[in-house]
């Protein structure tokens, strides 16, 4: 027969138990939850499968913003403008920055911080206990609309996004996080600025190095129309063409980030 102390036990674990998956199962402070689903990626190749599936994880709501940086510089003095690597970020490094630990009227604390190598995003990303998006991550998060799974089917959101490729970068970004929630509650996926993911040169280094130029090519002029899955994608084909012209320690104007969490 159980003793009443080993009952009592066993219902003391079991609601530590429970209490524990509910802990996990909160959602992270700023972050939304993107359900799994799958991302094609655009152009076919050998070494690309039809279909990425796609697991579960959170997002941030938002892109990260300059104050939300320069706390992380606060802290972590090998990345202020004036101490980090030339390895890791070029001569634009927060150029815009009135100093190491002052914003200035060019970079809003509310605007997302920018001219941002990806070595100093991945460093953030780590000191929040994230990381970068993965390529499939971003794009099937950004493929979801404002009021449909399905982007490519809404109006707005090409208009959106046709728009912001129309215009110049502005000298002053606007605050992260204004523009329209998509149907997960994700902001800014489009319109205000590009971001860093994890594999950004995944097209570069796909295959053997002798011949990994060419993708790179495939995503250009008349090229990157072969094999594409769907040629009236221009808005993928931006993308693609954007991460493949970049390097890892390049800090562009228009270039921010945000971070992911695996649940």
């Amino acid at each position: 027969m159980t003793s009443p102390a080993k009952l009592l036990f066993v219902a003391v674990a079991a609601l530590a138990a429970a209490a524990g998956a509910a802990g996990s199962a909160a959602t992270p402070a700023g972050m939304v939850f993107v359900p799994a689903g799958e991302y094609a990626p655009l152009l076919r190749t050998a070494a690309e499968p039809e279909r990425v599936v796609v697991s579960g994880f959170w997002m941030d709501e938002r892109p990260v913003t300059n104050a939300e940086f320069l706390a992380f510089v606060t802290a972590h003095p090998q990345w202020r403008r004036s101490c980090v690597s030339p390895l890791f970020a070029d001569d634009n490094y927060l150029a815009h920055w009135a100093a190491d630990l002052e914003l200035g009227p060019a970079a809003p604390p509310d605007s997302p911080v920018v001219r941002m190598s990806w070595f100093a995003a991945r460093a953030y990303a780590d000191a929040q206990g994230k990381r970068l998006p993965t390529t499939a991550e971003w794009e099937r998060s950004a493929a979801v609309g404002f009021t449909t799974e399905d982007a490519a089917t809404e109006p707005a959101v090409q208009r959106l996004i046709n728009t912001w490729f129309s215009r110049p970068t502005p000298e002053v970004l606007p605050p992260a996080g204004g523009g329209r929630a998509n149907l997960l509650g994700l902001r800014d996926l489009h319109g205000l600025v590009w971001e860093w993911v994890d594999d950004f040169n995944a097209a570069l280094v796909t295959g053997e190095s002798r011949g990994s130029a060419g993708l790179e090519r495939d995503l250009y002029c008349g090229a990157g129309a072969v094999g594409a899955r769907d040629r009236t994608n221009y808005a993928a084909y931006m993308r693609a063409g954007y991460r493949a012209s970049l390097k890892a320690a390049y800090s562009v104007p228009n270039l921010g980030f945000r971070c992911v969490l695996s649940p």
